[in-house]
C-alpha cells in the first residue's frame, strides 16, 4: 500500500516516496489528492493533514535535519497545548536557506544542540527554552497559560526552583525584547490553574490594574473545613471571580447558582465570568470596580496600575 510510504506522523519526503513508487505514480497520487502536499518536497497522509503533529512534522521536513521545533509549536509538542502550535515555530542555524511562509515561521540562531531534545521522532528545544520563549514572544495571555501548565507538570516542591531557573534564562536571554513583560508572566504563574482559561481571567485582571490575587483559594468552615474552592479571589476582601466555561458548565447551571448563593451568604461578592467575557471584559471590569468599592477601596489609580494601556487590551486570548 503507498500508504506505507509516510512515517508515524503522516508525512514523507517526495523523494523517498518518488525512490518507492515511481515519479508518475507520485504525480498521479498528488493530483487525484490521495498525497497531500502541504509545502515543497513534503507530502502528507490526507486523513492527517489537519492534526496538528502532522502539521508541525511537514514544517520539520521541509525545512531540513537542522530544523528545531520552537515556540508554540513545541509546547504543543511537550503537552502544552494552551497556545495554537500554528502557524508551526521552527529555529534554524544561520546558512539555512529557509524563509517564513504561509504556515510555517522560521527563525534564525546559533546552534541548538544543547536545547535540542527529541520527542516523538522530532526535535524540539526543551521545555525551560521553549517557555521562555513562548514568554517573551506570544501574546501575553496565551503565554501565563503555557507557563501555568508547564508549571503544572512540575512536582509542587520544585515549581520555585524551576521558575528560578527560567528566570536566570530570561536575564540571560540575548534578545532583551519581550523579556519585561515575560518576568512579569512567570511572576504571575503558579501551576494551579485548572484550564488556560483561568489564567487568561488571571491576566485579564492583572492587565486591567486589579491586585493580583490568589488562584483556586479554598473556602472554608469555621472549623476549617474546605467548603468550596473559588477559581480566583482576594480573601481578605472576600470577592471572587469564578469562571463557568461553556463544556464543563453548561449542565449545571441551578448547582452554579446554589454555589453563588452559598458564598454570597458566608459574606462574599462573587463576580462571574464566562467564555463570552475573555473577548470583552467590560461587564466584569465593571462589576469588579464596584464590588472593590463596596468594600472601601477606590482603586483611584488602577489605570496607572494596568500594565497595558487600554487600546491594547481589547481582546486578551492569542
Amino acid at each position: 500500500m503507498s500508504s506505507r510510504i509516510f512515517d508515524a506522523h503522516g508525512t514523507c519526503l517526495r523523494r523517498d516516496a518518488v525512490r518507492e513508487l515511481g515519479e508518475h505514480r507520485v504525480r498521479s497520487a498528488v493530483e487525484s489528492g490521495e498525497f497531500g502536499s502541504p509545502l515543497p518536497g513534503v507530502l502528507v497522509d490526507p486523513r492527517r493533514a489537519a492534526e496538528p503533529v502532522t502539521v508541525i512534522a511537514a514544517a520539520t521536513r521541509w525545512a531540513g535535519p537542522d530544523a528545531v521545533v520552537a515556540g508554540r509549536s513545541a509546547a504543543f509538542l511537550h503537552g502544552f497545548d494552551a497556545a495554537d502550535p500554528t502557524p508551526v515555530h521552527l529555529m534554524v542555524p544561520y546558512g539555512n536557506r529557509r524563509r517564513t511562509r504561509p504556515g510555517v515561521a522560521v527563525h534564525n540562531g546559533p546552534s541548538l544542540a544543547a536545547d535540542t531534545v527529541w520527542l516523538a521522532g522530532l526535535p524540539v528545544l526543551d521545555v525551560e527554552r521553549v517557555v521562555v520563549d513562548v514568554l517573551c514572544t506570544a501574546g501575553p495571555a496565551s503565554a501565563l497559560a503555557v507557563a501555568d501548565q508547564a508549571m503544572a507538570a512540575v512536582a509542587a516542591a520544585a515549581r520555585e526552583a524551576f521558575r528560578a531557573r527560567l528566570g536566570e534564562r530570561i536575564r540571560r536571554r540575548p534578545d532583551p525584547r519581550g523579556t519585561r513583560i515575560a518576568a512579569t508572566l512567570l511572576d504571575l504563574a503558579t501551576g494551579q490553574a485548572e484550564s488556560p482559561a483561568e489564567s487568561w481571567l488571571l491576566w485579564a485582571l492583572v492587565d486591567l490594574g486589579f491586585p493580583v490575587p490568589e488562584v483556586n483559594h479554598w473556602v472554608c468552615n469555621l472549623d476549617g473545613t474546605p467548603v468550596f474552592r473559588v477559581d480566583l479571589c482576594w480573601p481578605a476582601l472576600r470577592i471572587a471571580v469564578e469562571y463557568y466555561g461553556h463544556v464543563a458548565h453548561v449542565d449545571q447551571v441551578e448547582k452554579d447558582a446554589v454555589r453563588v448563593g452559598e458564598l454570597e451568604r458566608r459574606g462574599w461578592i462573587v463576580v462571574v465570568v464566562t467564555a463570552a467575557d475573555l473577548g470583552s471584559v467590560t461587564r466584569m471590569e465593571r462589576e469588579l470596580q464596584e464590588a472593590f468599592l463596596a468594600r472601601g477601596l477606590n482603586l483611584r489609580d488602577r489605570a496607572r496600575r494596568a500594565l497595558r494601556p487600554r487600546r491594547h487590551r481589547e481582546r486578551w486570548v492569542g
